[in-house]
């Protein structure tokens, strides 16, 4: 039980992080604002960002379903994992974390609308809302894509064993490490988690457009927090696990 809620509440923390980082922050802020502005009943721009919310939550459960099932269903892949996966893994925190301090820069041209696909969303309505929610969600940045794959290797670990192994090999054990339903239920709560600013969005939008300049501004102060405190102890880490699985120190 202990790991199971450990394995959620993980999930539920890569989706706020993946919601309040900065490309995809903007980005929900522009749809919401992009569908609020065509209605005037408060009520449907609530709606708004539920559809929205809706179609995020779709394409991170369908995507991560099918990764992580394809890969998981290759005898090949859960043997690499369970055998070599503690020696990739201090190298990858390390990476990931440095990514995350801004000690590694990756550019991104962010994700825009064309014009035919704005008059396709005006064209569906308030459904408009569920399509930009879908298509925002295809697009990763850099940070962003680090969270979802983050939420990966959580599934594979949980269903394959390959994280708890790798933990066991350190001296770290997890009781009941498995996670049942692990490839639907994280998926959902990391989607649920990536709602959660865009839903605070949406009611403002709703009952105090003034107060989203401020709101975002808040959320973007709290992401800076949060990716420097997970990229460090990612670091941290990264290093540990490189000098006691790749390096054999005591």
């Amino acid at each position: 039980m202990f790991a199971y809620l450990l394995y959620v509440a993980a999930a539920l923390y890569l989706g706020v992080l993946t919601s309040i980082s900065p490309c995809p922050l903007a980005t929900n802020i522009a749809a919401i604002s992009y569908i609020g502005r065509k209605v005037e009943n408060s009520r449907l721009v609530i709606n708004a960002g539920l559809l929205y919310t809706l179609g995020r939550c779709l394409l991170y459960l369908v995507l991560a379903v099918l990764l992580t099932t394809t890969a998981l269903s290759i005898p090949a892949v859960s043997l690499f994992l369970q055998k070599y996966v503690h020696l990739v893994l201090g190298p990858i925190f390390l990476l990931l974390g440095m990514l995350l301090v801004g000690l590694i820069k990756i550019t991104s041209g962010g994700t825009m609308m064309s014009e035919g696909m704005q008059k396709r969303v005006d064209a569906m309505g308030i459904w408009g809302a569920l399509l930009l929610g879908v298509l925002f969600a295809v697009s990763f940045c850099p940070t962003s894509a680090v969270w979802f794959f983050g939420l990966l290797a959580l599934i594979m670990g949980s269903e394959a064993g390959a994280i708890t192994a790798t933990l066991e090999r350190i001296g770290i054990v997890l009781p009941e490490a498995s996670l049942a339903g692990g490839t639907i239920v994280l998926p959902l709560v990391y989607g649920i988690g990536t709602a959660l600013p865009v839903l605070v969005v949406a009611f403002l939008l709703a009952y105090s457009a003034q107060s989203v300049g401020k709101t975002y501004n808040i959320l973007s102060k709290v992401e800076w927090g949060a990716r420097m405190v997970t990229g460090s102890v990612f670091v941290l880490v990264g290093i540990y696990f490189s000098l006691k699985c790749v390096f054999e120190v005591s």
